[in-house]
């Protein structure tokens, strides 16, 4: 039986590639490379499975560009659909990285098993900025302080595997940016070395990149910050050189324009104008795609003051309408759109031209094979178990790591 969801279905090309489907799979972390931060068999499983299922492309979960010590905000949903549905741990040790040569050996095993079953995968580069701390023991092993743009806290956070379960310090402003961007040129061209067939910038979800474009947490009064065009520049110089390792149609970007998550998001018309300027600039460089999220509530924090309860504070994100506001902007990259979509949802913006491919999250974790169900019309009726939905730590015995990672069943055809 032919699938009802043929655009969506359709294969796409992006530069000196031919997708097979828009069936994205979304950067999705999970936290699964333990003991440390180097990818294991597990990993390996993990993504087999996805590119075995069908996915167009692979997103990497996000690939850290350097030790860091991390936290992830608490936001937890009761969200009943499964591709709304969230429930965040606020720590995420074992996050896997690309600064090291065990890393991109690793890797590149995955990237290899990736290939064999003629599938794409591109990684997603990853630095958290002001959202680290200086404790966690890979902040430690980093030998750097904590930086963002400027020393500015992000409100919220709690690192419950630190005693007290502190929240977000104030960061280091660091003093010359082009030392971060460095860092991500050197991720690019491990990522080369690791068989990646391109590299996604993370500058979404209140991380490095969109705190120096954010006029709450960047306070710089140097050529990195103060007008729209300064506030954009350290993305858009980190963009120039991962396309000078890669070239332009092997780079890409992801953002989030109504900001929310790790505090971040500014006045509306001042938000429009930020990001319409931020993602013009960066389709002149002619991306592999741009990849924009839209608003999702159920990782939107309410934060006044310092409150953390769920039934107090007000929304931090600002919330407007993103493909209509920044799919103008678009002329020349492809458009990924990502934020609890449906595949009928997808199919009906592609057929309208409005987006170019789909990047499924949730769905993708309890349906390694999500577009060969889409394609044969087979229910995604997975029972997803949210307490897996990130790893333990190495407290967890390593078969058990699978449990909620790679025990989801494909369907039988």
């Amino acid at each position: 039986m032919a699938s009802k969801f043929t655009e969506l279905l359709k294969p796409l090309t992006i530069g000196p590639f031919t997708l097979r489907n828009g069936v994205i799979m979304s950067a999705l972390t999970r936290s699964r490379s333990v003991p440390t931060n180097v990818p294991n068999d597990i990993n390996l499983e993990y993504y087999v499975q996805r590119a075995r299922g069908g996915a167009g492309l692979i997103i990497s979960e996000g690939t850290l560009i350097c030790h860091q010590g991390h936290v992830i905000q608490s936001v937890t949903s009761t969200q009943t659909d499964c591709s709304n549905s969230w429930i965040f741990r606020t720590e995420w040790p074992n996050a896997p990285g690309i600064w090291s040569q065990d890393q991109v050996a690793a890797w590149k095993r995955i990237t290899d098993a990736v290939h064999a079953e003629g599938g794409l995968i591109f990684t997603q580069l990853w630095h958290l900025g002001r959202v680290c701390h200086p404790d966690a023991p890979e902040q430690k092993a980093s030998g750097m302080p904590v930086y963002g743009p400027s020393s500015i806290a992000a409100r919220g956070g709690k690192f419950r595997f630190l005693p007290g379960q502190p929240g977000h310090v104030t960061p280091v402003a660091v003093d010359d940016p082009r030392i971060l961007i460095n860092l991500y040129r050197q991720a690019a061209i491990n990522a080369k070395e690791a068989g990646f067939d391109g590299v996604e910038l993370h500058a979404a979800n209140g991380y490095l990149v969109h705190q120096f474009l954010d006029s709450t947490s960047n306070k710089r009064t140097d050529v990195y910050g103060g007008s729209i065009e300064n506030r954009a520049r350290f993305g858009l110089e980190v963009l120039k050189e991962l396309v000078s390792v890669w070239g332009s149609k092997r780079v890409a970007v992801r953002l989030s324009p109504t900001g929310g998550y790790n505090d971040v998001g500014m006045p509306l018309q001042e938000n429009i104008d930020t990001f319409q300027y931020f993602i013009s600039q960066a389709d002149v460089l002619d991306l592999g795609y741009i990849c924009l999220v839209r608003y999702i509530a159920a990782i939107d924090p309410k934060i006044d003051g310092m409150t953390s309860n769920a039934s107090t504070g007000k929304l931090r994100a600002t919330e407007h309408d993103v493909l209509k506001t920044y799919r103008p902007c678009i002329k020349k990259s492809p458009l990924f759109f990502n934020g609890g979509l449906t595949p009928e949802e997808a199919d009906q913006l592609i057929a309208a031209k409005e987006i170019d491919a789909a990047a499924f999250g949730v769905l993708w974790i309890g349906h390694p094979d999500l577009a060969k169900r889409i394609e044969h019309g087979i229910p995604l009726d997975a029972k997803l178990d949210q307490k897996t939905f990130y790893g333990g730590g190495t407290q967890i015995p390593y078969e058990q790591q699978k449990k909620g990672y790679t025990d989801y069943p494909a369907a039988r055809l």
